[in-house]
Order: C-alpha cells, then sequence, then structure tokens
C-alpha cells in the first residue's frame, strides 16, 4: 500500500469525524459536552461501546496473543468473566449511579466516605486512564510510524503528537455528544474491517481438502481455550475468569470513561440494556479477534512473512507487497477506527473528572466555566503525549499484558473502595481511604515484582510464591486487600469511639 493511499484514507477517516463533531455540537455548554444533556439513544451508545471497549490494543494484541502456545485462545476465559462483571454492573452499580444523578460516577464517594475518598477516586482512575489510553495509542503511533512516517523522516515525538492533535480537533467541540456519534460509526468500521479480514485470510490460505478452516484452527496449535492444568500458571482458568469479571468491574463499571456514556443515556432502563447488549456482543467479537490471530499466525507460516512482535503481526501481514492491497486498507480502517474509538472517549472522561472531581467549586464561575473545560482538554491532550512517549522508550511487552497489569494495580483499590460502601454500613474516617489505597498498590506491586516471571526475579527462576505466576487475578488480590485494610480501619475506628 502506497503512502498516497494511506494518507488520503487518514485524510477522508478523520474529516468525516469532525463533520460529525459539527453536526452534534449545537449545545454549547458543559451539560452537552459531559452527559450530552443525557439524551443518547441508548442502542446507539450500545454499539459505540463495543469500539471503545476493544480498542486499538484488541484489534493488533490480541491477534498477537494467540501466537504463545501457552496463551492460544485462553484470552476467552477471561472474556466470559467480563460477562459477569457486567452484570454485576447493570444490576448493581448503575442504579446506584442513576439514583444519585451523578455527572462523575466518584461523587459516590464524597456521598459515602466524604473529600479525600472523592479525591482519591478520581486520582486512581485518571492515573488508570491517562496509562490505558497512552498504551492504546503508543500501539497505534508505532504501527503507523512502521508503515508511513519512517519512510518520511518524521520521528515519532511528531507521530504522537499528529495522533492526539486529531482527536483533540473532534472531541473539543461536542464531548461526549460527538462520542457517541462517532464511536458509533468507528465500531461499525471496525467490525466491517475484522469480518472481511478474516474472510479474505480464510481465503487465501492453501486449500485442505477435508477439513474446514475452523477445524483446522480448533485442532490446530492455537486453539485451546481452557487451561486448567498448572494452577501456578498465569493462564490457568479460575485466575483468567475470576480475574475478567473483576476487570470488568474496575475498567468498566468503575471507569467514568465507560460509565459516562451510558450516564448520557435517557433512563436507568436504557443503559442497563445498552450495557447487556454490548456484554453480549464483546463475546463474540473478541473470539472473532482470536480466531484472526490464529488466521494470521497460519497466513504469516505459509507465506513467510517476517513481524518483530506478536503486537507487529496484523500490520506486518497487511502491508507485505504479496498481500492484496485491499487487506491493507481494511487493516488500515480498522486499527484507527479501534484505537480511536477508545482514545477519543478517554480524552473526553478525563477532561469531565479532572473538571468535576478535582477543581474546586470557587474557581468554576458561570463566565468561566466553558473556558475552563477547555484549557483542561488541552492540558489532558499534553499530558497523554509525555506518558506515551515515556511508555514507548521504557516498555517492550506485549500491548494487552501491560493494560492489564496497570489494571490490576490502579483499579483494584477503586473495586474495594466502592463495594466496601456498597456491601457495608461500617462508618470510615475519609483519611483512611488513600492510605489504604496506596498501601493496598504497593504490597501488591512488591508481591507481583517479585514473583515468577515477573522483571525483580531472574528469568526461569522461582519467585517469592515458588513457582506461581500472577495473571489477571492481580486485581483480585488488590481490590480484596483494600477492602480488609477498610475493613480493619473501620473496626479501630469503632473501637477507639468506645
Amino acid at each position: 500500500m502506497t503512502p498516497a493511499l494511506i494518507v488520503t484514507i487518514l485524510v477522508l477517516y478523520f474529516g468525516l469525524l469532525v463533520a460529525i463533531s459539527f453536526f452534534t455540537s449545537q449545545a454549547k455548554g458543559n451539560d452537552g459536552f459531559f452527559v450530552g444533556e443525557r439524551q443518547s439513544p441508548w442502542y446507539l451508545v450500545a454499539f459505540g461501546m463495543i469500539g471503545a471497549s476493544l480498542s486499538g490494543v484488541t484489534f493488533l494484541s490480541v491477534p498477537g496473543w494467540v501466537g504463545n502456545s501457552s496463551n492460544q485462545f485462553s484470552y476467552m476465559q477471561a472474556v466470559l468473566g467480563y460477562f459477569i462483571g457486567y452484570l454485576i454492573i447493570t444490576y448493581i452499580l448503575m442504579p446506584l449511579y442513576y439514583k444519585m444523578n451523578v455527572v462523575s460516577i466518584y461523587e459516590y464517594l464524597k456521598e459515602r466516605f466524604g473529600f479525600l475518598s472523592h479525591k482519591t477516586g478520581a486520582v486512581l482512575f485518571i492515573l488508570s486512564r491517562v496509562i490505558g489510553a497512552s498504551v492504546r495509542l503508543m500501539l497505534v503511533a508505532e504501527v503507523l510510524q512502521s508503515i508511513l512516517f519512517d519512510d518520511w523522516g518524521i520521528p515519532f515525538e511528531l507521530t504522537v503528537t499528529i495522533c492526539i492533535l486529531l482527536i483533540w480537533l473532534y472531541t473539543n467541540r461536542g464531548g461526549i455528544k460527538t462520542i457517541v456519534w462517532t464511536d458509533t460509526l468507528q465500531t461499525a468500521f471496525m467490525l466491517f474491517s475484522v469480518g472481511l479480514t478474516v474472510y479474505f485470510i480464510a481465503n487465501a490460505l492453501p486449500n485442505t481438502e477435508d477439513i474446514g478452516i475452523i477445524e483446522q484452527v480448533t485442532n490446530g496449535p492455537y486453539g485451546q481455550i481452557f487451561f486448567f492444568e498448572d494452577f501456578y500458571g498465569s493462564n490457568h482458568f479460575l485466575k483468567h475468569f475470576f480475574g475478567g469479571v473483576f476487570i470488568a468491574i474496575g475498567m468498566t463499571g468503575l471507569d467514568q470513561d465507560m460509565m459516562q456514556k451510558n450516564l448520557s443515556c435517557k433512563s436507568l432502563n436504557d443503559a442497563q440494556k445498552n450495557m447487556m447488549s454490548m456484554a453480549s456482543v464483546l463475546i463474540v467479537v473478541n473470539l472473532v479477534f482470536l480466531f484472526l490471530g490464529a488466521l494470521l499466525y497460519m497466513y504469516a507460516s505459509v507465506y513467510s512473512i517476517p513481524f518483530e512482535k506478536p503486537d507487529m503481526l496484523f500490520s506486518a501481514i497487511a502491508m507485505d507487497n504479496n498481500t492484496p492491497v485491499f487487506i491493507g486498507i481494511l487493516f488500515l480502517l480498522g486499527l484507527i477506527a479501534a484505537a480511536y474509538s477508545s482514545a477519543d472517549s478517554a480524552l473526553t472522561s478525563l477532561t469531565t473528572s479532572i473538571f468535576v472531581d478535582l477543581i474546586p467549586e470557587k474557581r468554576k464561575t458561570d463566565d468561566n466555566k466553558v473556558h475552563l473545560r477547555k484549557r483542561i482538554h488541552v492540558a489532558v491532550s499534553l499530558l497523554i503525549i509525555i506518558v506515551v512517549l515515556i511508555l514507548h522508550h521504557f516498555t517492550d511487552d506485549s500491548a494487552i499484558g501491560l493494560l492489564m497489569k496497570f489494571a490490576g494495580f490502579t483499579y483494584g483499590p477503586l473495586i474495594g473502595v466502592f463495594f466496601f460502601g456498597i456491601l457495608t454500613k461500617q462508618a470510615l474516617n475519609d483519611r483512611a481511604i488513600p492510605l489504604t489505597s496506596m498501601i493496598s498498590i504497593s504490597f501488591t506491586f512488591l508481591l507481583w515484582y517479585y514473583s515468577k516471571g515477573a522483571p525483580g526475579v531472574e528469568k526461569g527462576a522461582p519467585g517469592i510464591l515458588g513457582e506461581y505466576a500472577f495473571g489477571f487475578e492481580l486485581i483480585i488480590l488488590n481490590a480484596f486487600l483494600t477492602f480488609i485494610l477498610l475493613f480493619i480501619a473501620s473496626k479501630a475506628q469503632s473501637i477507639l469511639k468506645k
């Protein structure tokens, strides 16, 4: 695929997104930017959230995940756990948010515990979302750098800046009201691209007379879904499944980015229909991505296509000279759709959380509210650029693995704090929330860092827990530790009062 064709696709694509932002941003105030005046059709929100949930990491890293013999289709174990997590979000968390009529979900913590708890929840989300959005954008920027900007001598720093600037252009005007519509379009592009790519790659593989392509994948070296053999291994079913439950609760139910779209629906009933529709479709979509990964590995093997690392497999095949041009076009459309449907909402939700949760009310006058929100929007954009560059230079992990590790450290305390507030009636000193959160994160990090397969342990050597290797269950450990510490703190507080 020629550079001219790549640039043409990018210009037309983002021109369409900017045009949508003009048609959806008639409401100039912050209510339209933050919650879309609570008039978003639930079916549009549900469809758009599929793309926001998947992101460029799913588009590139999930297919790449399949190639490791200890991974294969094991990610589906976590996806099944996600569905249970979405049920908890739908019938426990969302009624709470709608009852309180919140703009930021962390306002609940202020009501339940106090000022410091509110700020702690917001800071944990901001840290989580900045890192998560940066990991997603870094992966996409690396692909664009390799297929286009390297040939032009453009440095990676400028590539990242261009990526963020394009998002800022179409989110600055309409906020969540624009995001609901652009995410719908981008999800359609992504699913269309993946579906056609699966079809064409499957047909490009050599025919096997008596064995269909589905049977080839399921019986081949990539198709194992369930792993029960080695409990100490990172991919055991229980670790992935229950880790998936907690990851869904943290990264969706306690994430302002994902919940902001739900809060823009007209009613709780609409928001619940949105969540369960999305949850059901995501099971099928993730299975298709894993199936695509198996096909890509088979294709690369047959046609001897080299690639630097698993995350770059799809890109290497799409841009190979022997691959039909339309596969490259589908790849590029799907990639930018998946990446930007996640990144644009992250930019909007971070702006919302900082404005609502961190800026003192006395600074929000009627005259400066919109101007202040726009300045925050710019500041968040610059922050993400900086974090992307730091991650690019100092990490070399699979993007999806990196994302899940960070989720375990930052969303764990949020789950512990929220569910301590929901499940107990215990009184708690507001200052205990930030303290227990920091203790829990620190302990979880140290336990992981010195476990088998982590950076603090020599490769192949046992860690502090012997042969035990952490997987997606890091978030469970962190959440339960936070919950227990809060329970102890509340009991100590009751004893001292007596």
